[in-house]
C-alpha cells in the first residue's frame, strides 16, 4: 500500500471520474467520444500561490460551453469546484496549471450522443506551463486557416475540437515564428490559436468582438476592466490586417499565455519592434492582480 502511494505521488496525480491515478497510469476508454470526435469541453485554469485564479468564472464558462453542446455535466458547479480543489490538494501544488475536461463519455463508433450514457470528467494538474517563453515579444503570422464560423464549431465554445488551431500552429511553426493569428470569413482579425488579441492605437485599446468567433476570454475580460481602471479607452470592434500591421502595440492574452507582447507580424514590425509602454504597464498590473487572494478560491 505504501509503495503504491509513493508511486502515485512521484508524478502529478490525475482525477478521472472519481478516482485518482498517477499521470502515467491515467487512462480513458478508446471509445470515449472526446477522443473519437473531439466531443467535449474544457477549461485551462491557473493556480497562483495557493489561489485558483478566477475558478468560479472558469466553471461558469465550462457549463455555458456544455449547455451549448447539450452536454449534461453530472455534477453541480459546487461539486465540480470541490473536485478541482481536491485534485490540487492531493498534488500539493501552490502554483499550477489545471486542465479540466468534460467529454461526452464512452459510446460506440457512431456519432449518436444517446449512446454515451455518462460524460467523462478529467482534471489534470501540472506544476507549470510556459506557452510563450519569450516574454519580451514574439513574432506571428496571419494564417491562411480561417477561424471557424460562429454557426458551426464556434470558438465561443471552448470545445475539444481544436483542429482549426492545430493547423494554424503548424503553419506558424513551418514559417519559423511563434504564433498564428486568425481572420474570420469576412477578413477581420479574430484571435491567436489559443489567445485573445488586443491592439493599441493612439492610446486606445481595441479587441475583436467575441461574436466574430473568438473565445470570451476570462483574462481578456480582466485586462479590459484593468485598462479602463487605469484610464484607457477600451473598445470592442472589427480590426483589419492593415490596422493590425499599423498598430502602436499588439499583445495576446490568455490563461496559459497571461500577457504576451507581439513585436512582429508577417515580417512587419509593430511599433518600434519592442513591447510598448501600455503592454508593459498591463503586464505589471496583471502580476499584482493574480497575487490578490480575493481574485480566486484558496486551495489550502
Amino acid at each position: 500500500m505504501e509503495k503504491k502511494r509513493e508511486e502515485l505521488m512521484s508524478e502529478p496525480v490525475v482525477y478521472i471520474d472519481g478516482r485518482f491515478s498517477s499521470k502515467s497510469r491515467a487512462k480513458i476508454s478508446v471509445y470515449d467520444h472526446g477522443l473519437l470526435y473531439g466531443d467535449g469541453v474544457f477549461e485551462g485554469i491557473r493556480v497562483y500561490n495557493g489561489i485558483i485564479f478566477k475558478l468560479k468564472e472558469h466553471i461558469d464558462r465550462l457549463y455555458r460551453s456544455a449547455h451549448t453542446l447539450l452536454l449534461q455535466i453530472p455534477l453541480t458547479k459546487e461539486e465540480m469546484i470541490d473536485k478541482v480543489l481536491r485534485t490540487i490538494r492531493i498534488n500539493g501544488f501552490k502554483d499550477a496549471y489545471i486542465r479540466l475536461i468534460v467529454t461526452r463519455g464512452v459510446g460506440d463508433l457512431g456519432l449518436d450522443s444517446r449512446k454515451c450514457p455518462r460524460p467523462t470528467i478529467i482534471i489534470i494538474a501540472e506544476p507549470k506551463i510556459e506557452l510563450h517563453q519569450n516574454k519580451m515579444g514574439i513574432r506571428a503570422i496571419i494564417s491562411w486557416v480561417k477561424r471557424d464560423s460562429v454557426d458551426g464549431t464556434t470558438h465561443e465554445v471552448k470545445s475539444l475540437n481544436y483542429l482549426n488551431s492545430v493547423l494554424a500552429k503548424i503553419e506558424a511553426n513551418n514559417a519559423g515564428v511563434d504564433e498564428a493569428i486568425y481572420l474570420n470569413q469576412n477578413g477581420h482579425i479574430v484571435e491567436g490559436v489559443a489567445e485573445n488579441i488586443f491592439v493599441v492605437k493612439e492610446n486606445i485599446i481595441i479587441t475583436p468582438f467575441t461574436c466574430s468567433g473568438s473565445l470570451p476570454g476570462i483574462t481578456r475580460k480582466e485586462i479590459m476592466k484593468m485598462a479602463a481602471r487605469l484610464g484607457y479607452k477600451v473598445e470592442e470592434g472589427n480590426i483589419t490586417p492593415y490596422e493590425l500591421f499599423n498598430a502602436d502595440e499588439v499583445f495576446f492574452t490568455g490563461t496559459a499565455a497571461e500577457i504576451v507582447p507581439v513585436i512582429e507580424i508577417n515580417g512587419r514590425s509593430i511599433g518600434d519592434g519592442k513591447p510598448g509602454p501600455i503592454t508593459k504597464l498591463l503586464i505589471a498590473e496583471f502580476k499584482k492582480l493574480i497575487q490578490d487572494p480575493s481574485q480566486g478560491i484558496s486551495v489550502f
